[in-house]
């Protein structure tokens, strides 16, 4: 039967429906979805939710009825259930049902589940599989999972298309042995006569024999003999000609080995050529036409790294999806891997973790933010410090300068500087991306206490308002600061870069034991020290502050050319 034969049965059993709705009624609506999906196991993917659409409809009355009778054949009318989806390349199901006889204690997806499904990682793999991607790059903290994950989808791709020839690589051999162990112990490959297997692989792919594997060539076949296998491993360097071919997924997780390389853009630009030559050039076309696809799964080092790349290639492509996910959710502030059953990380361990870090190290890892190290303007070891304490003086004079909040994510950058002779003390800072209006009080609130004498702020669209505003609340709050409103037509790039030597040579910072990394004042060092000359850089607020007190008081920037006369 066609599908649309199939899809009129369904119709008439979804009539026949009460509520609650009976046992019976459910069975023989899953049978029906059963024999829908036997029949057209080609359905594109508006029929495959509508079909899908009905299992889970009985899955949701499968558990209410089961909490309300406690009648186990509840419990089996969900599992087939969530069998039947597993068996049709529902990923979530999948997932589900493959650790259904595992302890509670030792289950992977279970615990992360809610988050998985909220940061959109289970949601990209299932358009994968349904072909409405290409590519899809996952990038999260250490330790999160996504490793694993990859693992468990990785031997559903191969038990729903055993056909497929598929390429993992890593940038260790470690790690290709370690992916294969555990996808072997997924499909229950080793196992010894009476053992048990810790997965229900078996059980959702019946019809898939294992024909070979090799773990010395890191090799499992599924189905018929292939002369290219289900699933390879290979680490990055590795010989691939003429012994691997992809043409389901190309898997790469961590190609990028560590912070030593992410040092050098001479070995990323290695690594991006090996990339290329070793394994892009190993895709082909799948049976059908089919594309084979993508899975970039990854700690973010570098803006040079593979993903980044592949990104600035295809950052326009619809079919392709960068997924990064930070230790901490902007808007609420907690934790996006403070997994169930105390699996995952909170709050307080990833602020344990930042105290041990360097910050752009830290970025990289856990704010999934990568810089481009060898083009850092403002060297952390290479900026004057000073602990906090003024000299024992008055200065001769208080300065402030501050670049506006414009839109979005940009921030308010406002330091006050104190002037010793030729030496400038950044001592107070406002740093922050929230409302305008509320900053106008900060901004206003840190010039009183300074006692600021000069305020010089960047007259762009917000600038003007902003300027007027805070100059009103001075006056309001007794200060004396005189806010001027300068316009900038200097390419701001060109100015932040040129004018770095004179703010490396004049200006002292507080030394790093004096802030909180979670201050005004420790974001704007964050943000200092990781500006790029390299690199697109999310914000430019804080090495620009800095630059407008260097194009105020050194007379710096960039010359422009007027035309004259000639003088003979």
């Amino acid at each position: 039967m066609d599908f649309q034969e199939h899809r009129e049965l369904i119709k008439k059993l979804k009539r026949q429906i009460t509520e609650p709705p009976s046992l019976d009624i459910l069975q023989l609506l899953l049978s029906e979805l059963q024999y829908t999906m036997q029949d057209n196991p080609d359905l594109g993917t508006d029929e495959r939710k509508y079909v899908f659409s009905y299992s889970g409809f009985i899955k949701r009355w499968s558990l209410q009825r089961l909490q309300q009778t406690l009648d186990p054949q509840w419990d089996k009318l969900y599992w087939d259930t969530m069998l039947f989806e597993a068996r049709n390349r529902v990923v979530d199901s999948y997932l589900i049902y493959l650790e259904k006889n595992r302890d509670p204690e030792d289950r992977f997806y279970e615990p992360r589940r809610k988050q998985f499904l909220k940061m959109g990682f289970t949601q990209a793999l299932q358009d994968l599989i349904d072909d409405e991607i290409d590519i899809l790059s996952i990038s999260t903290v250490p330790g999160s999972g996504k490793t694993t994950l990859g693992e468990m989808f990785m031997s559903g791709f191969m038990g729903w298309f055993p056909d497929l020839c598929n390429l993992f690589s890593s940038h260790s051999g470690h790690v290709t042995r370690m992916v294969y162990q555990v996808v072997c112990n997924i499909i229950g490959i080793g196992l010894k006569p009476g053992q048990m297997p810790e997965y229900t692989w078996r059980e959702i792919f019946p019809n898939v024999e294992v024909e070979s594997n090799n773990a010395n060539e890191q090799e499992i076949n599924l189905g018929k003999f292939k002369p290219f296998k289900t699933l390879t491993c290979r680490a990055l360097g590795a010989s691939q000609t003429g012994v691997t071919r992809c043409e389901g997924i190309l898997y790469c997780d961590d190609l990028c080995s560590g912070i030593e390389m992410a040092l050098s853009k001479i070995r990323l630009d290695k690594l991006w050529t090996m990339y290329s030559t070793d394994l892009k050039t190993r895709k082909k076309k799948g049976k059908r036409g089919r594309t084979c696809k993508e899975l970039h799964i990854a700690t973010r080092w570098s803006v040079w790294d593979v993903i980044g790349r592949i990104k600035t290639i295809y950052q326009s492509n619809k079919r392709c999806r960068f997924i990064s996910v930070p230790d901490i959710d902007p808007a609420t502030g907690e934790s996006n891997f403070d997994y169930d059953y105390g699996v995952g990380f909170d709050v307080e361990y990833f602020e344990d973790i930042e105290k041990s870090l360097d910050d752009i190290t830290y970025k990289c890892l856990y704010k999934n933010e990568p810089v481009e190290r060898e083009g850092i303007l403002y060297n952390p070891d290479m900026l004057r410090r000073y602990y906090g304490e003024l000299p024992p003086k008055e200065p001769d004079a208080i300065w402030a300068f501050c670049d506006t909040k414009d839109t979005g994510t940009d921030y308010n950058c406002l330091g006050v500087f104190y002037q010793y002779g030729e030496d400038y003390y950044l001592h107070d800072v406002v740093f922050q991306s929230i409302d305008p209006y509320l900053l106008d009080d900060l901004n206003a609130e840190c010039l009183v206490r300074n006692n600021v004498q000069i305020a010089v702020f960047e007259s762009n669209k917000e600038g003007s308002r902003t300027g007027d505003k805070v100059q009103e609340k001075v006056k309001e709050k007794g200060g004396r600061a005189s806010i001027e409103k300068r316009f900038t037509t200097t390419n701001k790039e060109t100015k932040i870069i040129v004018n770095s030597p004179w703010v490396i040579q004049h200006v002292l910072f507080k030394h790093p034991d004096c802030y909180e990394v979670k201050s005004d004042y420790g974001q704007f060092m964050s943000w200092l020290c990781a500006y790029s000359q390299l690199a697109k850089n999310a914000h430019d607020d804080a090495p620009d502050m800095v630059a407008m007190l260097a194009v105020y008081r050194s007379g710096g920037g960039v010359a422009s050319a007027k035309p004259m006369s000639r003088p003979f």
